[in-house]
């Protein structure tokens, strides 16, 4: 690398603006940011969670990349050969909307907010290699996403059914649960959803259930919390797969149940409205009122169904089913909280042992028998005869007004009476697997990946229809199937691809029959299930990546990105990972290393209690901070910390911030006001402190420099005690600065180590030692990963030709850390009265006689009989006297 040829007068005053242009400039023509391609060194990626182009940035976006920024530059000083690379996540509804709303078309909307992103966070100064950069909308990045559909395809693992879906009557899309909310509501039109049945693609990730539940013990740098939430949605439990003989006709009802103790107590069975079951077992009585029921419970979403606030609906269908266990009939009902899509889209009815049933039970007066009971219970009685059995059941059903849902012995279950409910699930699953009613089943939470998408702006699925060859995929030669430009957003009737007949309408690729296009484009989500097996090798026009490569730099050893994101993305980049790595594309089997999840940032909120909905959060710029009131209403408000939203109107503008303050100090306040893990709180005050602080480092530099002192190599057996003191305080600073970025991230404590060095070179004696220089470049090297614009300038200043961030991260003296002398506290009668120096290496009893024949000691003692002398090594000596 060239050295750097700027050479600039000492400035005694501290000009972010100035340096942070010049060396960001800099940085560029060094190409100190580029991913190298040798591979003589170990390698480090660093990556954050790469942005939806909205427009503009905000704190949370300065967060995420500052401290994934700090890892990159540490390890680059570390001597590793780092990617850290920048994208978007650029396909989805709100560019569709923009082109509805402002009459722009999606990819001129996208491309216009990327470019301006992209200026602003290269305003921040981050040291991203933007020759890797890539947006998932862009044809030679949906290229890939296409092949990779494909390799899905004739893996076995993407097909197409009919499926109950979530369905926006406004967007005209389907929508995943996860963007309906508690209401029942579109996340962004807010229209009501209804449930709809469309052909739909899947992915099918359940075959990969039980590994991506496995692997989880694999991931010891990720969050423990994330693991459990990943767990809970991969949902894994064993239980019994039952059947139940439907009267009538030559059908069984098959339900999953984790507590096959309590079948003797099914008092009722509940199929799912759409059970295909349904129709044959409703009798012609109840034909019509279970028609007008099953239209009901069509128009709502999967979350209004199965939430657990609400109260469960159902109906008889008039059929019968057989309990096999006990011969006897349980009448057959449907009922809106069971889903056709979860398990076997049926479930028996134990209202006695759970509580949703005991609730559906009791509205419906529907029998309630229970078959376990606590061990307390049934204690002292003869489970045998039946007098005795009808006695502890009266007991039961007098005390319990709830359902009993905890372990104990089974009562009323035939010959499985008085075993413990643990043993009798066992023991009822063999007996039905002997019997030919049962077996025992692994099942999962999880379900297969909707993937569909009836919107335009997406990558389109890579299949034509073909009437006489069916499904059949765009040959590898034809991707991409690129979006038309020539489409009209009207926001109305589905997807703008369905009107566009001469994008539909192509010939089959296998026979030349006239065929269609599916008109369908995949979830975004599939988008940023691969991207960063991209970035290495991003301008590949011939591969998806070059496996060697990919294999070099992956997995990803530090992602960084927020919460919310615990569960899907991650899951589904875990799925494509073992994917691929089955269609011998890959040879790891994750692909994050560690992840951190950071905290959100939040602004000082105004919320006035007496308002609903948005009314209530008023915005910070409208309130007298000193008595804050609502300006219409003129009622007081309530102040608290709120994560920054628009809507919330508490958000601090980045480009405000640097500004008035700079890169830097932004940057500073972002690590140093809380862990990277927890919620930060913004604080104009705080804001102003670790600028204050920067101030301090670049006088105490400049200071430094201007006066002239010689660069004189120290000789460690002639130092004073003053320069050992000042070299212990330099070398503890690099030993704790380091251990705090390198194991937990905590940042905030390594820039108190910062401080507490330039508090030392403030405060030292012998400006004009070597020990003095050491300290005044080792304070401007460990600046370096947190604020790069400065820790540069004034390493420059220093008379320095390449950057400071090509240095070699410093190491710590052990020797230097070895105090010559301790402050030793002098206590009378357990309180303080001051300090003394003695030997580091001193005993109890040196230590004793050391604090007896003190100045402080004498004065306090003198006259006074010494009944005890405390001595704590290396801490105090405390006397009691009388």
């Amino acid at each position: 690398m060239k050295p750097l040829e700027i050479r600039d007068s000492v400035d005694s005053r501290y000009n972010p603006a100035a340096i942070e242009e010049k060396w960001q400039k800099t940085w560029v023509e060094l190409g100190l940011d580029k991913t190298p391609t040798a591979t003589n060194k170990p390698k480090f990626y660093a990556l954050s969670m790469f942005p939806y182009p909205s427009g503009s940035l905000h704190m949370g976006h300065v967060r995420n990349y500052t401290i994934t920024d700090v890892i990159a530059r540490l390890k680059r000083m570390q001597g590793y050969r780092v990617i850290h690379p920048m994208g978007w996540d650029a396909f989805g509804l709100p560019a569709e909307n923009a082109a509805i709303d402002r009459g722009v078309p999606p990819a001129k909307w996208t491309y216009q907010n990327m470019a301006q992103m992209r200026q602003q966070l290269q305003r921040l100064g981050l040291s991203i290699d933007w020759e890797c950069e890539l947006a998932t909308c862009s044809p030679d990045y949906y290229k890939w996403t296409q092949w990779i559909f494909l390799q899905f395809l004739q893996a076995g693992l993407a097909y197409q059914k009919e499926a109950a879906v979530n369905w926006d009557p406004i967007d005209q899309t389907v929508l995943a649960n996860e963007q309906v909310d508690n209401e029942g509501r579109s996340w962004r039109s807010g229209a009501i959803v209804e449930r709809k049945l469309l052909r739909q693609w899947f992915f099918k990730i359940t075959d990969y259930a039980e590994e991506l539940l496995n692997d989880l013990d694999k991931l010891t740098g990720w969050p423990e919390r994330v693991k459990l939430m990943q767990a809970n949605w991969i949902g894994k439990s064993t239980g019994a797969y039952l059947e139940f003989p439907i009267v009538g006709i030559d059908e069984k009802i098959a339900v999953y149940t984790t507590r096959p103790d309590t079948v003797y107590g099914v008092s009722y069975l509940v199929l799912a409205p759409e059970h295909p079951l349904t129709k044959r077992v409703t009798t012609k009585e109840q034909q019509a009122a279970v028609e007008v029921f099953i239209k009901e419970v069509s128009n709502q979403s999967e979350l209004e169904r199965t939430s657990e606030d609400k109260p469960k609906r159902g109906i008889s269908t008039g059929g019968v089913a057989i309990n096999p266990f006990t011969g006897e009939e349980v009448p057959i009902w449907i009922a809106d909280y069971v889903l056709y899509e979860y398990g076997t889209g049926a479930v028996m009815g134990v209202p006695a042992h759970d509580v949703r049933d005991f609730k559906f039970a009791k509205n419906y007066d529907l029998p309630i028998d229970f078959v376990i009971a606590s061990p307390d219970d049934v204690a002292g009685f003869d489970l045998t005869p039946t007098s005795e059995i009808n006695e502890v059941t009266q007991i039961i059903q007098i005390e319990y007004n709830q359902a009993y849902t905890e372990p104990g012995i089974l009562i009323n279950s035939g010959s499985f009476t008085g075993m413990t409910s643990t043993d009798a699930k066992q023991a009822i699953i063999e007996y039905a697997e002997q019997q030919g009613f049962g077996k025992v089943r692994v099942q999962y939470r999880l379900r297969d990946w909707l993937i569909s998408r009836q919107r335009y702006w997406g990558a389109p699925i890579p299949v034509i229809h073909c009437p006489n060859c069916g499904i059949v995929p765009v040959p590898d030669k034809d991707l991409p199937v690129q979006l038309p430009e020539e489409v009209e957003f009207t926001g109305r009737g589905g997807s703008p691809l369905t009107q566009l007949e001469s994008w539909v309408n192509v010939p089959c690729p296998t026979c030349g029959t006239p065929a269609k296009r599916e008109t369908d484009t995949m979830d975004t989500f599939i988008d940023s299930s691969w991207y960063f097996l991209r970035f290495p090798d991003a301008k590949n026009e011939q591969q998806v990546f070059d496996s060697s490569k990919i294999n070099d730099w992956m997995p990803v050893d530090q992602y960084v990105g927020g919460i919310e994101h615990a569960i899907l993305h991650l899951l589904y980049s875990r799925f494509f990972t073992k994917v691929l790595r089955d269609r011998g594309l890959l040879n790891f089997d994750e692909p994050f290393q560690r992840l951190l999840t950071q905290g959100m940032v939040q602004g000082l909120t105004y919320l006035n209690p007496n308002k609903g909905g948005k009314d209530k959060w008023i915005p910070s710029n409208l309130v007298n901070s000193a008595d804050p009131r609502d300006p219409d209403t003129g009622e007081p408000l309530q102040r608290l910390y709120a994560t920054m939203s628009k809507s919330k109107g508490n958000g601090v503008a980045p480009e405000d911030v640097i500004a008035k303050y700079g890169v830097d100090t932004a940057r500073m306040f972002i690590l140093f006001k809380a862990p990277p893990e927890k919620d930060l709180e913004w604080d104009e005050a705080d804001v102003e402190g670790q600028f204050r602080f920067l101030n301090r480092v670049w006088r105490l530099v400049t200071d430094y420099i201007a006066a002239g002192v010689s660069r004189k190599q120290a000789q460690l057996a002639d130092l004073t005690k003053a320069e050992k003191e000042l070299r212990r305080a330099i070398h503890t600073a690099i030993q704790a600065v380091t251990e705090d970025v390198e194991d937990e991230y905590q940042f905030n404590t390594a820039i108190s180590e910062l401080m507490k060095l330039s508090n030392a070179l403030t405060d030292a004696d012998g400006k004009n030692s070597p020990i003095y220089a050491e300290g005044i470049r080792t304070l401007v090297v460990l600046l370096a990963p947190f604020a790069p614009h400065i820790a540069d300038e004034l390493w420059h200043l220093l008379g320095e030709s390449n950057s400071v961030h090509t240095q070699t991260w410093p190491s710590f003296d052990p020797v230097a850390l070895v105090a010559d002398e301790i402050t030793l506290v002098i206590q009378i009668m357990g309180k303080t009265r001051g300090s003394i120096q003695v030997p580091a290496q001193a005993d109890k009893a040196a230590l004793e006689k050391y604090a007896r024949e003190s100045e402080i000691a004498q004065r306090y003692i003198e006259g006074k009989e010494i009944k005890k002398v405390i001595v704590v090594p290396g801490k105090l000596v405390n006397f009691v006297v009388s």
